[in-house]
């Protein structure tokens, strides 16, 4: 079933794959590594369907996988899978797989996957989409682009100025939704709030200090179209400049003793009050 055994750490082969934990190198390779059985099986599932992409377009490629043993006997269904679209599957040392893996305790298969972002102007209809501006943190950044894929988001765009979406904390923290719908990366917020206005969409700034209740802008209809959400930095929100180019502040209501929501949560309030909305309107 495994194509290649390799047993060494020096092995230029390993040294390659293991280079992409950096992003210069991903970026020059436009290559990324999807670390851990739910992350290689989605990889593997956007490869299927005649080589088209689940959301469009000419499907993402992987690469290969590298597994251990063990890993290879607990899930056969992932190897049926690589064989049935023509990726190798290369058996690795514990050792090996230690050196590939960026956590502490390797699941023991990682996938080499080439880059899935899109161009901007190669996304369709939106009608809920969620922009992160200004995201560091990669591991919030993982959690909100999952939880828009869950809320059934259109786009996910991550700003010049947001975290790496191939950064691997990322990649795990999306936990396979990196696979299930367009992400644009690498365009200013102005530009995105424009296109997405274009679009036909409402785009609102989530902002702790925002003027406007989000119960209140659903309650007043306000979300019942299409809608766009930006989120900012986990610390410090979003700057005003960037608030000015959205149609509000929107801040998510707290009612008992808590100072404030991170990241990822209010992300996760904002973008589900809005699908119930779409799909009650």
């Amino acid at each position: 079933m495994a194509s290649h055994e390799f047993t060494s750490v020096r092995s230029p082969r390993i040294k390659g794959v293991r280079r992409l934990a950096k992003r210069t190198f991903r970026q020059r390779e436009r290559r990324f590594l999807a670390e851990g059985p739910q992350a290689v099986r989605e990889a593997l599932a956007a490869v299927g369907g005649e080589g088209r992409s689940p959301y469009g377009g000419t499907a993402p490629g992987v690469v290969e996988v590298y597994a251990t043993t063990e890993a290879i006997q607990r899930h056969l269904d992932l190897m049926d899978a690589a064989q049935a679209v023509d990726v190798p599957v290369h058996r690795v040392s514990l050792d090996v797989m230690t050196e590939l893996a960026q956590t502490v305790t390797p699941q023991g298969v990682i996938a080499v996957c080439e880059f899935v972002d899109v161009p901007l102007e190669k996304v369709g209809d939106v009608r809920l989409a969620a922009v992160l501006s200004h995201v560091r943190d990669p591991g919030n950044a993982g959690t909100v682009l999952r939880t828009a894929d869950a809320a059934g988001a259109d786009v996910v765009i991550f700003t010049d100025a947001s975290v790496d979406p191939y950064n691997g904390k990322c990649v795990r923290a999306s936990a396979g939704s990196l696979f299930h719908l367009p992400i644009v990366v690498g365009v200013p917020v102005a530009r995105a709030v424009d296109f997405l206005r274009e679009r036909g969409a409402r785009v609102w700034a989530a902002d702790g200090g925002g003027t406007r209740d989000l119960h209140e802008v659903a309650d007043g209809g306000d979300l019942d179209g299409p809608v766009a959400w930006v989120f900012g930095n986990e610390a410090w929100g979003l700057p005003e400049e960037t608030v000015r180019l959205t149609d509000g502040a929107v801040s998510v209501p707290i009612y008992g003793g808590a100072e404030s929501l991170n990241l990822a949560t209010a992300a996760a309030v904002c973008l589900y009050t809005t699908a119930r909305q779409q799909r009650r309107s």
